[in-house]
């Protein structure tokens, strides 16, 4: 596992927007047309993407919001030779592990076939995601397009949603933001305007 220390001051307040499954343009031509005003809104110190971001444009453009930390998910072939599969990184003086959450090749075939077998479990991945961690408080991930937000352990365990589309909630993509304030962590998710998709394009008007 790659390891990087991102860290911020330890005594002031950050805010990290958590974005995951972003899929442009592998799925849709571009990224959520709100998504952008969201994050700004929300003030974020930086963002945090867990994979399947498919194209290093998208890195690009969250770019000009705040610096981006990001891993490569089970799509992102552009990505190979430059981002980890997972990294843990230092904010606020607390250890994040970020990750896609699919495992390796042999994990990821095995979900597949409990995926259509028995359907989607949560507890799959954070078995598997369980398995990676060391001395980290906060596992991210992302992969299932579906939003949890669940403290187990003594760890909080924070998955996004896609920010095109979700399994859940007929569709409606989200995001997460996750706060870190003298050491607490607090997270939570922020559903993005359902806007219609016809073809690969957001069909706003």
């Amino acid at each position: 596992m790659r390891r990087a220390d991102h860290s911020l001051d330890k005594n002031s307040k950050i805010i990290a927007g958590v974005i995951a499954d972003t899929h442009v343009p592998d799925r849709i031509d571009a990224l959520h047309p709100d998504l952008e005003e969201v994050l700004r809104s929300a003030q974020v110190d930086v963002i945090l993407h867990a994979g399947d971001i498919s194209n290093p444009a998208v890195l690009q453009q969250l770019e000009r919001i705040a610096p981006v930390i990001a891993v490569r998910g089970n799509r992102d072939w552009a990505f190979r030779k430059t981002l980890p599969w997972s990294q843990t990184i230092v904010l606020g003086g607390v250890r994040i592990l970020l990750t896609h959450g699919q495992g390796d090749l042999g994990n990821y075939l095995v979900d597949k076939v409990w995926y259509l077998l028995d359907g989607y479990r949560a507890e799959r991945y954070l078995h598997l995601i369980e398995r990676n961690l060391e001395d980290e408080r906060v596992a991210i991930f992302g992969h299932t397009h579906r939003a949890l937000v669940l403290e187990r352990n003594g760890r909080l365990f924070f998955n996004p949603g896609s920010a095109s589309f979700a399994v859940e909630r007929d569709g409606q993509p989200s995001i997460g933001l996750l706060t870190i304030e003298d050491g607490s962590v607090q997270g939570r998710i922020v559903a993005l305007p359902k806007i219609k998709i016809r073809g690969r394009k957001w069909r706003i008007f």
